[in-house]
């Protein structure tokens, strides 16, 4: 007979949601980049009418962290959801003025997040 070990505990995934202004450019990017890592939740959304994916409260209630593409999408979300606890929301600091997928966006988003992943992993030291 085979022998049975108890398998590790699977460890609870982080769900981290990336926001920009109209989910178009930046936001997908992101979550088109991190989709495929396997400590990780992803989501993203837009805070604009007219928005592929408009920021819901259901999406704050989701998100363990919210990363921001810009220091006014931080006051946006503060303003619209200030009866809601929020989540740490972090400014990556991304302009808009790359495509989706594009090569130097996808860099400047990987060089901005990953230390942001990995604070929140614990991995590294505390994200300003």
């Amino acid at each position: 007979m085979g022998e049975t070990h108890p398998s590790e505990p699977i460890p609870r995934r982080v769900k981290v949601l990336f926001v920009c202004t109209l989910n178009q450019w930046r936001s997908p990017t992101a979550e088109n980049l991190y989709r495929s890592d396997l400590r990780l939740d992803v989501r993203s959304a837009g805070i604009r009418r007219g928005a592929r994916r408009h920021l819901g409260t259901a999406d704050v209630s989701w998100a363990d962290a919210i990363l921001v593409m810009e220091a006014d999408h931080k006051q946006w979300i503060q303003e619209n959801f200030r009866n809601q606890k929020l989540p740490p929301i972090r400014v990556l600091k991304i302009a808009n003025n790359l495509g989706y997928m594009d090569e130097d966006l996808q860099r400047l988003l990987r060089q901005a997040i990953d230390p942001e992943i990995e604070a929140l992993l614990g991995h590294g030291g505390p994200s300003a």
